[in-house]
């Protein structure tokens, strides 16, 4: 059910593994890795998910970009991957001549990449998992300062803990970093070029598109916070895992990938 392949981005070679069942359905999953995360995914994840996928009929393409993995190259960064993308799509659709429909999927900068490169490369849907929404530049600070959507998050949930309240109340709580913190989480966020992008980006695919949000994870607050609100193609988990982790996001999130192939 399993097996590696190769295939040409420009002068590179890339690596990619292909989960099919000997019978397939007409549609498969394109799974774009984020990060210079490989293409077994965080903690495996990625290859269980595509395994069960596969199993139910689905096939499953996973793969390294340029300079990532197994891969050659130099990786590009998530921005400039459309490349890398087409030429694992022609792979696949090469790999299993059944295929008549590809949804992508992409967590993370995966998902930000799709959506700026989705809409020109021939894809027939979209699955976006906690959309990455920061500039290169704006990264460090963010990570380390805490985006206010996050902070406030924190907070609500410090106010709700009797403990917590106890301890404001009697003084085990330092008052500066408590003002300076909640002067941040107060703060409008900012949405920069690249999250304009990919709206603009976004709005010009044809087909469906489903934003899924791990609703404890800083950065889907992050994306909420920039985000249209209210969009109706955003569904949320209650975990707080990124790559959505453990047995009930992870059939969760299954259960929404086999709704976006069918």
């Amino acid at each position: 059910m399993r097996r590696h392949l190769t295939f040409p981005c420009g002068a590179d070679t890339l690596v990619g593994t292909l989960d099919a069942d000997t019978v397939t359905g007409p549609a498969g999953i394109l799974l774009v890795s984020g990060g210079r995360e490989v293409r077994a995914g965080s903690w495996g994840g990625q290859a269980q998910i595509a395994a069960r996928l596969a199993a139910a009929g689905v096939p499953v393409l996973r793969y390294d970009r340029r300079g990532v993995g197994e891969s050659e190259g130099t990786d590009p960064g998530f921005q400039h991957t459309r490349e890398d993308i087409t030429a694992a799509l022609a792979a696949f659709r090469g790999a299993v001549p059944p295929l008549r429909r590809v949804i992508a999927f992409g967590n993370c900068d995966a998902a930000a990449a799709l959506m700026l490169h989705g809409a020109d490369l021939g894809l027939d849907g979209l699955g976006l998992a906690n959309p990455w929404t920061l500039e290169t530049e704006e990264a460090d600070a963010a990570q380390s300062a805490g985006a206010p959507a996050a902070l406030r998050q924190r907070y609500l949930a410090k106010l709700a803990n009797p403990r917590e309240v106890m301890r404001l109340l009697t003084g085990g709580v330092n008052l500066a970093n408590l003002s300076r913190g909640l002067r941040q989480a107060a703060s409008a966020p900012v949405k920069s070029s690249l999250v304009e992008g990919m709206a603009a980006n976004l709005a010009r695919f044809p087909g469906p598109v489903t934003i899924l949000l791990a609703s404890g994870d800083r950065t889907a607050q992050m994306f909420e916070a920039v985000w249209a609100p209210g969009d109706p193609r955003i569904q949320r988990h209650a975990s707080s895992g990124h790559s959505f982790a453990g047995e009930d996001a992870q059939g969760w999130l299954f259960e929404r990938l086999l709704e976006a192939v069918r």
